[in-house]
């Protein structure tokens, strides 16, 4: 306003009368010179004067940022807060750190303006700190929470000085006090952010920038201008010339943000991100929790699935740290690891220690993320599964839906059965019936089909999921129901007619029942291991001396596929010439069939065994890790031979 223009034209001439007198070695204190009147200037002395209460306000529009400095903000002990930003004082490091503190113990906005208040001087680092504080505390979903702390007497003046001192910040000042506004939605047409752009950008015209400021700058610019910045390119240039291996870790740091924030999707800067992870690899071992974590989350974000290196490296930085994390940070971690499929038994055995001193505290998306990557990497893990078992009979009205499914599902997936698993499929139980509307239909499905793969059968319910509404609700959600659907809803259908033969209610219409289980990529079985198979074909070959005695990845009337079946006639009773017909099933249980540290089959291995001998099969099990240790072809008969026919000697063909 042309108010506003003339006020800080005066301001401006007053400002440069008062430099003058400061030159001329006359003493003011922090007060006068934040009063902005020569009239309050007396001979080595000073008296208080308050600001002028007519001030522009500032209005809110935008976006997301972090800071830096090292002008001079001055608070002189009074009840209002005056501020001016010339560097006539540097604070010690001691100042520095008890003044940062200070301010990350408030817990509003009230509490950091009173601080403030109380401070005597202070560097314009520590003044952009103080508005990160604010953005932190009031930050709601695209906006400040109480947009109303902008309004606040010390606020405006920061706001005021920053626009008239620009041109004479450092450059860490100027770029963070930037960064902040764009973190307190400041408009960015208002004068002060034109003010502090238009600075910044004759600064990196002149490209002396160091990188920590350039990936800031390039922060506020991507939130200002989006990922088409012109700015931002030549920021993103200009960090490209420079040599990464040279880089502190908290340059490495901001660069992996800025990135992550929207500068390195679509495929660019590969060569600068595989430069970086070359470099990250050597210093991992200097890096606290919050770093590790903020670099698995970047590397999940940008799907840096060439930078396997670097993630071993910070798996086995996050063993020393998985007590020390936070909430956020080990749900970051473990998110992290399940997406690159990778874990190492030093990270598990440390949280089989640390599982069981969190499952009753932390929070439950923590919790439900621990279940989740150790049911996605199959670890079956008593001491874990146990204590979040335990956990979920007391905190499961907490969870959401979709927590309960995650966290009921990995025991499921493992086959697993904790000690007090009555208590907690009977709270499972409670909570579909207090919040079953609450269930997405395929959550209530994933809840549903977990329970029967460990002999918990919800007869109360599937009359429910039956019924024409919710198959209907099924389709809704997509242009169909996928084949993994339907084939957990036969496999459900099934369970009820061989092992609640008691239920009477709805049935599965035969349009919603698959054939077979076996199909690519996610399946209710698991596909046989071809070399194994293929050794115990040769044996059977020999043991029984013809190929037609047996049958080949057989598919049974029942949805189940085979790896042999044979129909054989018993050898002892050709000599009597009964000719009895023998239906054997032989399951060839490769490495992926068990847990992965654990000789226990998964539970959709176990309930397809359970169901071929509820039909009449006789199962033979053949597991990897006994049949590996077969040597020879004579060791493979024999082994068959006392699988097959344990209480019959063997024929010579």
């Amino acid at each position: 306003s042309i108010t506003f223009f003339y006020i800080t034209k005066t301001l401006a001439k007053t400002l440069r009368w008062l430099l003058f007198r400061c030159q001329s070695d006359l003493h003011l204190c922090v007060a006068c010179l934040c009063t902005l009147s020569p009239n309050c200037i007396q001979n080595h002395g000073c008296r208080k004067r308050q600001l002028d209460g007519t001030r522009r306000g500032l209005t809110t529009i935008v976006r997301e940022p972090s800071f830096a400095g090292s002008s001079s903000v001055g608070l002189h002990k009074d009840s209002f807060s005056r501020f001016c930003l010339i560097q006539m004082h540097h604070a010690t490091p001691a100042e520095e750190q008890t003044f940062y503190t200070r301010l990350n113990k408030c817990t509003s906005s009230r509490q950091v303006f009173r601080f403030l208040r109380s401070v005597e001087v202070m560097t314009d680092s520590m003044a952009a700190a103080s508005l990160h504080r604010v953005a932190e505390l009031e930050q709601g979903v695209n906006c400040l929470k109480d947009p109303s702390v902008l309004e606040e007497h010390t606020i405006r003046v920061l706001c005021k000085q920053l626009e008239e001192d620009s041109g004479r910040l450092t450059d860490g000042g100027l770029i963070s006090a930037l960064l902040a506004c764009t973190r307190l939605y400041l408009d960015p047409w208002s004068t002060l952010m034109v003010r502090l752009v238009s600075e910044s950008q004759e600064r990196l015209d002149r490209g002396y920038l160091k990188v920590g400021h350039l990936c800031d700058l390039g922060q506020a610019m991507l939130t200002l201008e989006g990922p088409g910045s012109v700015m931002l390119e030549q920021v993103m240039s200009q960090i490209q010339k420079q040599e990464p291996a040279q880089w502190s870790l908290a340059d490495l740091r901001a660069m992996y943000k800025l990135l992550q924030s929207g500068a390195g999707f679509d495929g660019k800067y590969c060569d600068l991100l595989n430069a970086m992870h070359t470099h990250a690899v050597t210093v991992t071992s200097h890096m606290n929790p919050a770093t590790v974590s903020e670099l698995l989350g970047v590397l999940t974000s940008l799907n840096q699935t060439q930078a396997m290196p670097l993630v071993i490296s910070l798996c086995k930085r996050a063993v020393r740290h998985v007590p020390h994390f936070s909430d956020q940070e080990l749900t970051l971690v473990l998110g992290a690891l399940m997406h690159f499929g990778h874990s190492d038994h030093y990270f598990v055995d440390a949280m089989e220690k640390y599982v069981p001193t969190m499952a009753f505290i932390s929070h439950p998306e923590t919790v439900t993320k621990v279940m989740q990557f150790f049911g996605r990497r199959n670890i079956l893990s008593p001491v874990v599964f146990d204590a979040v078992a335990e956990s979920f009979v007391y905190r499961a009205d907490e969870y959401t839906p979709s927590q309960v499914a995650r966290q009921i599902m990995p025991f499921g997936k493992l086959g697993y059965l904790p000690p007090n698993a009555a208590n907690v499929f009977r709270k499972v139980e409670t909570i579909l019936h207090t919040r079953f509307s609450h269930f997405q239909p395929r959550t209530l499905l994933n809840v549903l089909h977990s329970c029967i793969l460990v002999e918990r059968f919800p007869v109360n319910f599937v009359s429910k999921v039956f019924s024409s509404y919710f198959l209907q609700q099924l389709q809704e959600q997509g242009t169909g129901i996928d084949r993994y659907v339907l084939a957990q809803l036969t496999q459900l259908y099934m369970t009820m007619k061989l092992e609640c033969p008691f239920y009477e209610g709805p049935q599965l219409l035969p349009q919603y029942r698959v054939k077979s289980f076996l199909m690519p990529g996610h399946s209710l079985e698991t596909p046989v291991d071809v070399h194994l198979y293929n050794s115990v074909k040769t044996g059977l070959v020999d043991l029984l001396g013809a190929r037609s005695y047996f049958g080949s990845k057989v598919l049974t009337p029942y949805c189940y596929t085979l790896g042999k079946i044979m129909i054989c006639c018993n050898p002892q009773m050709w000599r009597s010439n009964l000719m009895k017909k023998v239906l054997i099933a032989l399951c060839i249980d490769g490495q992926k069939r068990y847990t992965s540290n654990k000789r226990q089959l998964l539970g959709k291995e176990a309930t397809k065994q359970r169901h071929l001998r509820l039909l009449g099969y006789d199962i033979i099990q053949i597991p990897f890790y006994e049949f590996d240790k077969l040597r020879n072809k004579t060791s493979v008969v024999e082994y068959l031979h006392q699988k097959i026919f344990p209480h019959s000697y063997r024929l010579s063909w």
